[in-house]
């Protein structure tokens, strides 16, 4: 059976999966078209700097179900034979939603997922930046109120196939898992270079002002870090 795409997105208390929260989560079913969106009290204060971006704050969440709750109802709403797909699903998403069902002693089953974060990085070298809302403006795709999770997540859907064209999503996924020959470094003044030859003070210089707290570079520090250029 053909799997079922199921775009998807949180937005989340703070960038750390192991101490902040998931307080919004939201997914499209594609074949079933249907939604799935809810907020969530993540028994936490949420950062300014998450209400400055996402626009939800504390009061909105205050009466909203905790993630035993959500969790349970989103994996309801997966059902069968489906891929997740999120922006930045592998060093983002995912591991938000690993925390969030450890944490509420739910089993989280096995999942097939797509990070179209590394697709874009894999087969759009010729970009600058990979980031959801700048591919959004690349495909010339309507504007919508970015950094709530259902309206990232119907961008993230235009942008995605826009991106595949009419590949199958099985194909989608063998080509994702064929391994890297090389990490390149995607931006900045030494692109192109593989991530092993960036001098370690660059990598220094970039994390005191502020790259690596970017979440669409969050992908770039994890393998900086097996390479032991950042702790």
């Amino acid at each position: 059976m053909a799997l079922r795409p199921i775009f998807y997105d949180t937005e989340t208390t703070g960038l750390f999966s192991n101490s902040d929260r998931i307080i919004e989560l939201a997914a499209f079913d594609i074949k079933k078209n249907r939604t799935f969106e809810m907020l969530i009290n993540p028994e936490m204060p949420i950062s300014q700097e998450s209400i400055d971006i996402c626009h939800i704050t504390n009061e909105m969440v205050a009466d909203a179900p905790t993630f035993e709750k959500a969790g349970k109802d989103f994996l309801e709403f997966l059902g069968q034979d489906f891929v997740l797909i999120a922006h930045n699903n592998d060093a983002f998403d995912m591991p938000f939603l690993v925390e969030e069902f450890k944490r509420s002693k739910i089993m989280l089953p096995e999942m097939i997922t797509i990070d179209s974060l590394k697709w874009a990085r894999k087969y759009r070298p010729d970009l600058p930046r990979h980031a959801l809302q700048y591919l959004r403006e690349i495909y010339h795709i309507e504007a919508n109120q970015a950094h709530r999770a259902l309206n990232d997540v119907m961008v993230l859907k235009e942008v995605f196939l826009k991106m595949v064209d009419d590949l199958p999503i099985e194909t989608i996924i063998s080509l994702l898992k064929q391994q890297k020959t090389e990490n390149r470094m995607p931006f900045g003044k030494y692109k192109g270079k593989p991530l092993k030859d960036v001098p370690k003070s660059y990598v220094s210089w970039m994390g005191e002002n502020g790259v690596f707290d970017k979440a669409e570079n969050a992908a770039l520090k994890e393998e900086l870090v097996k390479l032991g250029l950042l702790t």
